[in-house]
C-alpha cells in the first residue's frame, strides 16, 4: 500500500485545492513512479479536492509515459480530519479557558489575511493546541472525535481486503491518515500520530506491507521525486 500525501495545498482561506507547486509535485511523482515501473493494481483517493487532483495528475503522468494506471475509486475513509470544524467546535471553549491560545489565534487570523504570510505554510502553535485538545477529548464537541477519525481511516483495510488479489495499491490521502497507518504498524500512541503527520512532505510516499496477520512499515515520508529544496513543503 503506497500512501501518497497530496501536493502542496492552497492558503488557509482556500486549503482544499492544489497550489501551482502542488500540481508540479504531483506530476513529478507520477513521472518518477511510471519510470521506475511501479505497477498498481488498485488506486484509491479520498473525496477531498486536493487528494483527487493529486491522483488525477499522477494518473496523467503514467499515461504520458506510456504506462497503465487503474481507475481511481474514492472513499471518505481516506479523507483528512476537518481542522476548521475542530476550531469551530473547540476553539471558542479553549479561548475562554486559555488566554495564551486566544491571543495566538487572534494573531493567526490577522496574519492569514495576508496572502504572503508564512502562516499559510506552517502549523501555528495554536493549531497544535486545539488539535491536542481534540485528541484528548477535553471539551464537548459535536463533530467527528479523534477516536471516530482513527476508526474511519483504519476501516480502509476492509476496502483493500475486498478488492481482488494481492497487488500494489495507491492511496491518495493526507498527512494524518498516512500517519495513522504508519503508527498502527509501529504500535505508536495518538500523540506520535500527530508528530508523524507534522513532518510529512507533500506528495511523499509511505509504504505499508499488509497481510492477514499484520501491517508492516516499509517506507515513511520518502520523496525520491523531489530533488530540489524548493520542492520540499509540509503544508
Amino acid at each position: 500500500m503506497y500512501f501518497i500525501r497530496h501536493g502542496q495545498a492552497g492558503s488557509r482561506q482556500d486549503y482544499d485545492c492544489l497550489s501551482d507547486l502542488g500540481r508540479e509535485q504531483s506530476g513529478l511523482l507520477g513521472t518518477w513512479l511510471a519510470r521506475h515501473s511501479i505497477h498498481f493494481g488498485q488506486a484509491w483517493s479520498g473525496h477531498l479536492s486536493r487528494q483527487r487532483e493529486t491522483a488525477d495528475r499522477v494518473r496523467r503522468a503514467y499515461q504520458l509515459n506510456g504506462a497503465d494506471f487503474p481507475e481511481i475509486a474514492s472513499s471518505a475513509c481516506w479523507d483528512e480530519f476537518d481542522l476548521d470544524a475542530v476550531y469551530r467546535g473547540i476553539g471558542p471553549q479553549l479561548a475562554r479557558d486559555d488566554h495564551k491560545f486566544r491571543l495566538q489565534f487572534e494573531e493567526l487570523q490577522r496574519e492569514s489575511l495576508q496572502a504572503g504570510s508564512s502562516v499559510h505554510r506552517t502549523w501555528a502553535e495554536c493549531d497544535i493546541t486545539v488539535v491536542r485538545a481534540w485528541i484528548d477529548g477535553r471539551y464537548q464537541y459535536h463533530g467527528e472525535s479523534f477516536e471516530e477519525f482513527v476508526a474511519r481511516v483504519r476501516s480502509g483495510a476492509k476496502l483493500l481486503q475486498d478488492n481482488g488479489n494481492p497487488c500494489n495499491v495507491a492511496v491518495f490521502t493526507s498527512a494524518t491518515p498516512a500517519a495513522i497507518w504508519a503508527a498502527m504498524a509501529l504500535n505508536l500512541d495518538d500523540i506520535k500520530v500527530m508528530q508523524l503527520a507534522g513532518v510529512t512532505y507533500n506528495t511523499s510516499l509511505t509504504v505499508i506491507r499488509g497481510d492477514r496477520e499484520a501491517v508492516r512499515l516499509v517506507q515513511f515520508n520518502t520523496v525520491p521525486h523531489l530533488d530540489a529544496p524548493e520542492l520540499l513543503t509540509h503544508r
